[in-house]
């Protein structure tokens, strides 16, 4: 999948667990495990609400590459 991110870095700065950043952007823990091991692309407002939870811009976490 071209779509890649630095969810766990920024949520490990945050000292959060899986759990408890699901639980501030409103989805589960899955959700968070599925968009850090790269199985799953949020939504865009998911994506924006994840970058406000981290006081980043969303192009700090997550970055689109074309597959060659």
């Amino acid at each position: 999948m071209p779509l890649y991110n630095r969810l766990k870095e920024y949520r490990a700065k945050l000292g959060v667990n899986q759990a408890e950043m699901g639980s501030l952007a409103g989805v589960s823990r899955q959700t968070i495990s599925l968009i850090e091991r790269g199985d799953y692309s949020p939504s865009v407002t998911l994506a924006l609400k994840l970058a406000a939870i981290c006081e980043a811009t969303v192009e700090d976490i997550f970055w689109y590459e074309e597959d060659k």
